[in-house]
């Protein structure tokens, strides 16, 4: 099947952008980061190794992120976790390894807990659950929390590219899917990959979706040089490495 991008028809006209390709199974699902995409490198090394290995593969593009409609400051983790199970609802059949990056690694863990039955292994990468509490509202300062409150949203700085808004609604929206203070219904295994000098996501951060997942065959690499993208070859091939383990 061609792995040029196509659109999924959602609610009210939106359209999530995706690639895929047809092969063997278990299949694999890549959910991407906060306000990345899915031409980015692990998204593009995947399907290339996926390819090359015959197996059944999915790239997306969230709402308002990528070549999929949306207006940014409508943009919600409901909304995203819609499109994360509309996407392995739709494009997907059979067991599939879910593979999460930051914010993908919070939405993997939502829809295994929507769809225990669909998911095989998850392979979380720096996961971010509830970032928006955890690494957002509780970090940031009180002047920053007032202008979210009374504006509406907030023009956060970017190492990455342009500022670009925090929603009251996004904070909001993020509270109704926390899953760090309780068990994480999750009993599939997962394998995290994590970096020691992430400095978006703490490794400590990782420690707490470790430590509230209900699974007992939870494996983590922590790598001490690594950074947050965790794109590097060797990166790539620890990704590849453990997808294969978990594919067995």
């Amino acid at each position: 099947m061609s792995n040029e991008t196509r659109f999924l028809d959602r609610n009210e006209g939106q359209k999530v952008a995706y690639a895929k390709h047809e092969g063997n199974g278990p299949g694999v699902v890549f959910l991407g980061g906060f306000r990345s995409d899915m031409t980015g490198t692990k998204a593009t090394h995947l399907d290339h190794w996926a390819r090359r290995a015959g197996r059944s593969f999915v790239r997306f593009d969230y709402f308002g992120h990528g070549q999929s409609s949306g207006d940014w400051a409508d943009a919600t983790i409901t909304r995203w976790r819609d499109d994360s199970l509309a996407v392995i609802d739709q494009l997907t059949e059979g067991p599939q390894v879910l593979v999460g990056s930051s914010m993908g690694g919070w939405m993997a863990l939502l829809a295994a807990m929507a769809r225990p039955e669909r998911v095989k292994a998850l392979v979380l990468i720096a996961p971010a659950a509830d970032f928006t509490e955890a690494l957002m509202w509780e970090q940031f300062p009180l002047h920053v929390r007032q202008v979210i409150e009374e504006d509406g949203q907030w023009m956060a700085p970017s190492a990455y590219g342009d500022p670009y808004p925090i929603t009251r609604r996004l904070i909001e929206y993020g509270r109704k899917w926390s899953i760090l203070n309780d068990t994480i219904p999750v009993t599939c295994p997962v394998h995290i990959l994590q970096g020691y000098a992430d400095p978006d996501v703490p490794w400590t951060h990782a420690m707490r979706t470790v430590e509230a997942l209900a699974s007992k065959d939870v494996t983590v690499t922590l790598t001490k040089a690594g950074d947050h993208r965790l794109s590097g070859e060797a990166d790539l091939e620890r990704l590849v490495g453990a997808i294969t383990a978990l594919s067995a």
